[in-house]
């Protein structure tokens, strides 16, 4: 196949045919071509020529060459019209002849010209003037004609002893006013497919970007009734893939006075809808702007799409004076805004120049050890897109991209240009772009035939890509200027969230959810517990949340990849690989096929072909290290044939350093959380014993999220012969200090008090074991008692109140008052003065010991105070010990708004009544 850009060329002359009167058939009132209408042709601007195999799907690929020729030259107004032609003509040829048919394109300046060829070796050639039988038209074949006839502007049929030649002109219609472009009529098995019926969403957005109105097509296609989305951010729904600072948002979009393009809106049921959207900016009576969008499935897209215009001519007449730019003569005029725009076209026009098949631009990373694809056409683009080749590829003139290099047969030297190992391209010439001596990119154009290209070609090419080099050096520069500054508000972002949490699991969640799809189509990431373990694989996010599963099912199966500690990304090909062979063999054993691919997949694994696609692109991993530690990797993946774009893997490497370290503070915070709440365990008895006669509650709630221990504690215990001891205290302070005087104090109490001695003599030797700690004391505010029931019900108690909020008791007829006097706390003197005082509970009464988190809970200026607590247990007369203590607890809580800043202990003793229970 061979394309060129041939400027001032006359029509082609009739082929010679060895003596022969060339036969021409032109039936009556179509397509009579004199020699009039030849020299009133326009000049022919460009030709574009292919030749197809006798097999069918050679008119699949003849479609294909028009419609992309067409759109090539600007003239999408007549590429539907060309493109039905074309089929029919090379089914003739292909199919119904059973020749090889030879397609050739030639473009004027107000129309294109088409002609297919065939081989068939015996025909009848007609008697001139005789009448033309078109055939029925529902005959299989013959309709070629018939639709020339009433597609096409003017056509014919040229026969020689060895060809027969269709040729049919299709010019670009005039458009009058108040009309944008019209298509011929068409038979309906032509029209293109719809659903049954095309559903048009309208949806209106506020200045402030939510939703005003949501029309009933829009429920239909979505899911969403207008009362649950009305309100709320178009954002909110809209899918929006895009690299950060290179590409216009939703955001952007709707401020903008006309935008039309592609995007995606996320369904109730979960999944994201491609949408082909139209928005027009409108504003009220009332001057208040909106935006209306208009929406359709991505496949019905003609609904809404306007038709692409054609780009200024390049041919007008060149009088003097008139600007000559050797930049706008190769890209043409206007030239493209946007970087990838500019590059698009630059292969185009050096594909049609050199007459090639294809052709492709390079850039140069920042180091310029690599060149990344960033524009092709004539090859697979979808899978060269971002691709990475070395700037260096060999020794010698033809290993470098630094100097034009010329191969005539890439067959000879296989691997020489890496981008067209297995595209069918033969013979190649590629040309540096250079700016002040820089080596920024890299352009080349290559042909299916061999011996193609000589220096001659590298030297035009080489002009042109001097003339553009620095356009495209001023667009990419100006691109990553956008990307940088894109990158940085993403990074803080990032920052700012992952700053905001120390929970493990939502960390890892930020670190997939801040990925996809901003950098990556999935991520997983793997944590390691401790330099001899193994990676667990912790998180896989998809942005398709069914195939979250099937992702983890397979990267779960194979082994993770090495926790390398070495910083930047590195391809890992594992998934990609055992994706597509798990799903070659589900695939096989569906069509009762056996054998497949040698290598041995895991049992049970079981991708599906969607699967297998999800993942089936590059995949890189890059280290989180954090503390001069791997703590895990992260995984970010495309789907099949794509790759990364060396920006997006810079970004990602400055993600992994900062998630790396907001994974490790919240491993950190969670070990000392676990480990402060099991000291508080510790400081606290695992359960409490049952006391004959007497009920016992113990409330005891923590401030704060469990990061500090000490504070307040409790205790009940047995001492003997029915004698049981109790206390209840608070230590100076949090912290470990203040947790080590705690345990001394609680495990202190039990020892001594089980070794017969009185209430101030263990409270006097627990102030003395307390001094001998030295910097690491705390003072201490405890109530000690021992409690012994009565044969007559009542209950005793010995209690000493060392510097503690005084314990309160409730009477029967609702009476409440203080049950001990205050005395001096522990831990300030060394020589204490203490002394019991014993209380009888008789039947009905209440004893409440409290710390000072209670009595001093605080709601602005006011204080809960003793006062105020006392108030609160005068309500309690008849309620049992548990109700007492759940009273007092609800009423402390309700005193104020605010979360309770220290730690609260609630020790309730009551004496049954004589009544109770029967």
């Amino acid at each position: 196949m061979t394309t060129g850009l041939i400027p001032g060329e006359q029509p082609p002359e009739p082929r010679p045919t060895d003596g022969l009167p060339q036969q021409r058939h032109e039936p009556d009132g179509h397509g009579t071509m004199s020699a009039d209408d030849r020299s009133r042709s326009s000049v022919i601007t460009a030709r574009a020529a292919a030749s197809f195999e006798p097999v069918g799907r050679s008119v699949a690929s003849a479609r294909s060459f028009v419609r992309d020729t067409l759109q090539g030259w600007g003239f999408g107004d007549i590429v539907d019209d060309a493109v039905v032609l074309t089929s029919e003509l090379v089914t003739n040829a292909v199919v119904h002849a059973g020749t090889s048919a030879d397609l050739l394109c030639l473009r004027g300046d107000d129309g294109v010209r088409i002609e297919v060829s065939d081989r068939y070796p015996e025909r009848e050639i007609p008697v001139q003037g005789s009448a033309v039988n078109m055939g029925s038209p529902d005959r299989e074949g013959g309709r070629g004609l018939q639709l020339c006839a009433a597609l096409a502007g003017r056509w014919g049929v040229e026969y020689t002893p060895t060809h027969k030649t269709v040729w049919f002109r299709l010019d670009l219609p005039e458009r009058p006013v108040g009309t944008r472009t019209a298509g011929p009529s068409l038979p309906a098995d032509l029209l293109p497919l719809a659903d049954t019926r095309v559903r048009v969403a309208v949806v209106q957005i506020d200045r402030v970007g939510s939703v005003t109105a949501w029309n009933e097509d829009a429920e239909e296609l979505f899911g969403y009734t207008a009362e649950q989305v009305t309100g709320k951010p178009l954002t909110d729904f809209a899918a929006w893939p895009h690299t950060p600072g290179t590409g216009t948002g939703i955001a952007e979009a709707l401020q903008l006075s006309r935008w039309e393009g592609s995007y995606g809106i996320r369904g109730a049921h979960g999944r994201v809808i491609p949408v082909y959207a139209s928005h027009l900016r409108v504003r009220d009576t009332d001057g208040e702007p909106s935006t209306v969008c208009l929406l359709v499935r991505d496949h019905e897209r003609a609904v809404l799409q306007t038709p692409l215009r054609g780009p200024a001519s390049e041919t007008s007449g060149g009088s003097e004076g008139q600007s000559t730019d050797p930049f706008e003569v190769f890209i043409g005029s206007p030239a493209p805004d946007d970087l990838d725009g500019l590059l698009q076209r630059t292969v185009e026009r050096a594909r049609d120049m050199l007459d090639g098949d294809s052709a492709f631009l390079l850039l140069a990373t920042d180091d310029e050890t690599e060149l990344e694809v960033r524009a092709s056409t004539g090859l697979p683009s979808a899978r060269q897109r971002f691709a990475r080749v070395p700037v260096e590829a060999g020794p010698g003139r033809y290993g470098s991209a630094r100097m034009p290099a010329v191969h005539e047969d890439l067959t000879a030297m296989p691997g020489a240009v890496p981008l067209l190992n297995g595209t069918g391209m033969r013979s190649v010439v590629t040309v540096p772009l250079k700016v002040e001596g820089r080596l920024t990119g890299s352009l080349g154009v290559a042909a299916e035939g061999a011996g193609r290209y000589s220096n001659e070609e590298a030297l035009r090419l080489q002009f042109a890509a001097d003339r553009i080099a620095l356009a495209v050096e001023s667009a990419r520069l100006g691109e990553l200027e956008r990307l940088r500054r894109g990158s940085l508000s993403f990074l803080v972002e990032a920052s700012d969230l992952l700053a905001g949490t120390l929970d493990r699991d939502q960390t890892l969640a930020l670190m997939a959810q801040m990925t996809v799809p901003t950098l990556a189509t999935w991520c997983a990431v793997y944590t390691i517990a401790d330099q001899a373990s193994e990676p667990d694989l912790s998180y896989v996010l998809h942005e398709d949340e069914e195939l979250i599963d099937g992702i983890k099912s397979l990267l779960s199966k194979i082994p993770p990849p090495d926790p390398v500690p070495t910083p930047g990304a590195r391809v890992w090909p594992a998934p990609a690989e055992v994706a597509h062979q798990a799903a070659l063999r589900t695939s096989m054993r569906s069509l009762g096929l056996s054998g497949g691919p040698a290598h041995q997949v895991a049992p049970g694994i079981g991708p599906t072909l969607a699967t297998a696609a999800a993942v089936g692109g590059e995949t890189v991993v890059l280290p989180l290290v954090a503390r001069n530690r791997v703590i895990g990797m992260l995984t970010l993946g495309k789907p099949t044939d794509e790759h990364f774009r060396q920006e997006i893997l810079e970004l990602a490497e400055d993600l992994s350093r900062r998630a790396a370290l907001a994974l490790d503070n919240a491993r950190l915070y969670s070990e000392r959380t676990a480990i402060s709440q099991s000291l508080q365990r510790s400081l606290l008895p695992p359960e409490l014993p049952t006391v004959e006669g007497v009920e016992v509650e113990v409330i005891y709630r923590a401030a704060g999220e469990g990061n500090e221990v000490g504070g307040d504690f409790y205790d009940l215990f047995p001492i003997s012969d029915g004698a049981y001891g109790f206390a209840i205290g608070d230590v100076c302070g949090t912290g470990p200090n203040a947790a080590a005087v705690t345990g001394l104090a609680r495990h202190a109490l039990r020892l001594l008090a089980r070794e017969g001695l009185s209430g101030p003599a263990v409270l006097e030797r627990l102030n003395s074991a307390i001094l001998d700690e030295g910097a690491r004391s705390r003072f201490l505010t405890l109530l000690y008692g021992e409690l012994r029931p009565q044969e007559d019900g009542s209950a005793e108690l010995k209690v000493v109140c060392a510097g503690h909020p005084l314990p309160l008791r409730l009477r029967q007829d609702g009476t409440v008052e203080p049950a001990a006097d205050p005395q001096p706390l522990l831990g300030v003197l060394e020589d204490l003065e203490l002394y019991e005082q014993t209380v009888t509970l008789d039947p009905g009464d209440v004893l409440l010991c409290v710390t000072d988190g209670v009595t001093e809970r605080r709601e602005g200026p006011r204080m809960l105070g003793d006062d105020g607590l006392a108030d609160v247990l005068t309500t309690c007369t008849g309620l049992t010990a548990g109700a007492v203590a759940a009273r007092i607890m609800r009423a402390v809580e309700r005193f104020a708004s605010d979360a309770p800043s220290d730690d609260m202990a609630i020790l309730a003793m009551r004496v049954p009544g004589l009544h109770q229970d029967q």
